[in-house]
């Protein structure tokens, strides 16, 4: 009987201890827990919502900013979530009517765009206020902080540059990281390091209420993932050079490059005509952009390394170290010019009667009899295998998007294009010997080939981008330039150089008038043949300075302007002085002296 009211009495004080537990426990959910718990109950789903990082910062060689972002509000409307009875309210605070609103929404759902959607950006900080305000009653409306892009440009630099665009249905597709409305680079260098400039996305973890509402915070943000944004880009472009280049060209129609000889960084890089990039940042940018689309001029092409062009007499140094290697001639050699060539049925024509010459002499006369005498000599699978060693027909890896390869009569593309070697027309090698038929190249192309002259043989991988700096690190490192050697004699390469110099600081040469005294300029003139009939010769220079130890290469083509003498050799002119710092009170360019190439 004890034994049985002990038994007792311990199963009433154990009922009795868990009962004060579970009252005491319902008193701290109810007291000092209801308000977290009661969130919680009416909390249907935990979303993540994207924090968007802001995208690098553009530099040019001596850290002047020239690219940066500034906050942007942008409206997004959860289509899930959006209640179609409050689009009079949305519409009011938006300045526009109800059917506004619905055909902001349905436009984006027509494109198969569901979930969050942003339907308007760049909103005035007045309406982003308002918006907030009455965010209570506008479930599934919220506004969004992204950046846009600003310029600080004392040059245009649009091909160098590029701009951003958001990204479409279609590619979304097959883009993982992407959501609807991302941007992303399109053109110049914001396409082409778009990974290292978009950073990363962070997010931000809140409930979501059954009326679309959403927490502030979800579990004290402990699951958020921080965001990194974009790595700055250190670029190689001289901004002096860049914006004297862009005013030379100003009217015209053609390219400018300019390159360090000794490591490929990329000085200068004009294509006109251009654009101002400014235009498409911002919420005018569909109707900006179809103006430029649809503009004659083809602004959105950059010429510098899309466009292709026959090269005329700049060619010719590269038949010159051709013949020198491959023991076909010597500097001793000679061929006679008698202001003609007859070859075949045909008598094909020089700018003069030269008389004899011998390599340096063809090269500052701008020889053609001389050139097609080599051309035969050397003949297609040996001039083949220069054009190719020099890069011809193949990018040259410049760190822009669309590069074009241009077009380089290979043995292959002969037979291709003929059928056999054999039915190949007799005047072909000619042509080839002073850089005219089949052969198209960019200027991008010609400023690697004139620089690899200069620096005594070194293909550099040209580029833009010297250095990134890492946006969580702060380091800055330099990017990996590929480079290759050729294998030409320094004799050779001499030789050529003599040549080069001789065309602009001796009488004869063909760019003689725009000499500058002090400055040892070699380079070589061209006048390139149109392809339609009845238009102008493209203008075309080349140049490396100074002769020895060269700081700097430089490539000018003008479209349709006649002798490369009279119109690309002293714009080259100019920007040589502009990068030595040569002051003269007067141009001294001679027109007199300018001669036929």
């Amino acid at each position: 009987m004890a034994e049985l009211k002990f038994k007792y009495r311990l199963f009433v004080y154990i009922v009795g201890f868990f009962s004060i537990v579970f009252v005491l426990r319902l008193a701290y959910l109810q007291v000092l827990k209801g308000s977290i718990y009661k969130i919680k109950s009416e909390t249907q789903a935990i979303k993540a919502q994207i924090v968007y990082p802001f995208r690098g910062n553009l530099y040019d060689r001596d850290g002047n900013l020239l690219v940066y972002n500034a906050p942007s509000f942008s409206l997004q409307i959860s289509t899930e979530n959006f209640r179609l009875d409050r689009a009079p309210l949305l519409g009011k605070i938006l300045g526009m009517d109800s059917i506004g609103v619905y055909d902001l929404i349905f436009q984006n759902i027509l494109n198969y765009r569901f979930g969050d959607v942003k339907v308007l950006r760049d909103l005035d900080y007045e309406t982003v206020q308002k918006i907030e305000e009455y965010s209570d009653l506008l479930p599934g409306v919220e506004i969004v902080v992204e950046s846009k892009r600003m310029y600080n440009l004392k040059a245009r630099m649009s091909h160098i540059i590029g701009y951003i665009q958001e990204i479409s249905a279609e590619e979304l597709k097959t883009e993982t990281y992407y959501n609807l409305g991302d941007y992303v680079g399109r053109a110049g260098l914001e396409k082409y390091y778009e990974m290292e400039l978009r950073g990363l996305k962070g997010k931000r973890f809140v409930g979501v209420y059954g009326s679309g509402l959403k927490t502030e915070k979800f579990n004290e943000g402990r699951a958020d993932v921080p965001v990194k944004n974009g790595d700055d880009l250190i670029l190689s472009i001289d901004l002096k050079l860049q914006s004297k280049a862009e005013e030379l060209l100003e009217g015209r129609r053609g390219a400018i490059v300019a390159i360090d000889p000794n490591n490929g960084e990329v000085l200068a890089l004009v294509s006109k005509p251009d654009y101002d990039v400014s235009v498409l940042s911002g919420k005018n940018f569909q109707e900006n952009y179809r103006q430029l689309v649809n503009d004659k001029n083809k602004p959105l092409i950059n010429r510098a390394i899309q466009s292709r062009y026959p090269p005329g007499s700049t060619w010719k140094p590269l038949m010159a170290i051709a013949g020198l290697e491959e023991g076909v001639i010597d500097e001793r050699t000679t061929f006679f010019c008698g202001g003609q060539l007859v070859f075949g049925d045909r008598a094909f024509g020089c700018h003069g009667a030269h008389g004899n010459v011998n390599v340096t002499r063809a090269i500052q006369a701008s020889c053609n009899v001389f050139f097609y005498q080599l051309a035969l000599k050397l003949q297609l699978e040996r001039i083949s295998k220069w054009g190719l060693n020099f890069g011809f027909g193949n990018k040259t890896g410049i760190d822009l998007p669309f590069e074009n390869t241009g077009v380089f009569p290979t043995l292959e593309y002969i037979k291709k294009k003929f059928g056999s070697l054999d039915r190949t027309p007799k005047g072909l090698l000619l042509n080839y010997g002073i850089g005219q038929g089949e052969i198209s190249v960019t200027p991008m192309q010609m400023a690697v080939y004139v620089s690899a002259i200069a620096n005594g043989g070194t293909i550099y991988t040209p580029h833009l981008v010297r250095a990134i700096k890492n946006s969580l690190s702060n380091q800055t490192t330099l990017v990996n330039v590929n480079s290759r050697q050729l294998q030409i004699s320094p004799k050779n390469l001499e030789i050529v150089k003599k040549g080069m110099f001789d065309v602009v600081n001796t009488p004869g040469g063909t760019a003689f008038g725009i000499k500058i005294p002090g400055l040892d300029v070699c380079g070589k003139t061209g006048t390139a043949q149109a392809p339609q009939p009845g238009q102008m010769d493209h203008s075309w220079f080349i140049c490396f300075a100074p002769k020895d130890n060269p700081k700097i290469a430089l490539v000018v083509i003008v479209e349709n302007a006649g002798f490369g003498a009279a119109v690309a050799a002293p714009i080259a002119r100019e920007l040589l002085k502009e990068f030595f710092n040569i002051k003269e009170t007067v141009v001294q360019v001679d027109s007199l002296k300018i001669l036929p190439d």
